[in-house]
């Protein structure tokens, strides 16, 4: 695999790796929601593409110029555990850094849900240097949601 993350838009692509994750993304009104986030100009999109397909989708969302959400990360499920998801936060976090922001954050499913899908993505989270910051019931959906932050090192 030859890897080439850019910012670009492929909501198809979004559609087709949420569809392949069932254990993440198993409800189809929360897909579609996606997929209209992955066209919204609102969003930041950046792919990851493996001679040209989109194997990888994260969407951020800027909120103040401090801080930033990362709204979505998925891979195809032959990508997951490739160092794939890594390379996007880093691209993600450097090119925030650059402008001016400090902090990133993400939403997932909580601890308090047991669930070894949601289990694996905080694991993941949590190497690549987010931290637990706070878990709300009936936030994101009717279950627990954790926050997690990640500080981001200012460009110099």
């Amino acid at each position: 695999m030859t890897i080439e993350i850019e910012y670009a838009r492929d909501p198809h692509a979004v559609r087709n790796i949420l569809e392949s994750l069932p254990e993440w993304f198993g409800d189809l009104e929360s897909i579609d929601s996606y997929v209209v986030d992955a066209a919204n100009e609102n969003f930041v999109s950046i792919l990851a593409r493996d001679s040209g397909a989109t194997v990888g989708v994260s969407l951020i969302r800027r909120h103040f110029s401090e801080s930033a959400e990362l709204h979505l990360i998925a891979m195809s499920p032959e990508a997951r555990g490739l160092g794939i998801g890594r390379a996007l936060i880093e691209k993600i976090t450097a090119d925030l850094a650059d402008d001016g922001c400090v902090h990133l954050s993400v939403h997932t499913v909580g601890p308090s849900f047991d669930n070894d899908a949601y289990a694996q993505t905080r694991s993941f989270y949590r190497a690549i240097g987010f931290y637990p910051l706070e878990e709300h019931s009936n936030m994101d959906w009717s279950g627990p949601t954790l926050i997690l932050v990640r500080p981001i090192t200012p460009a110099t």
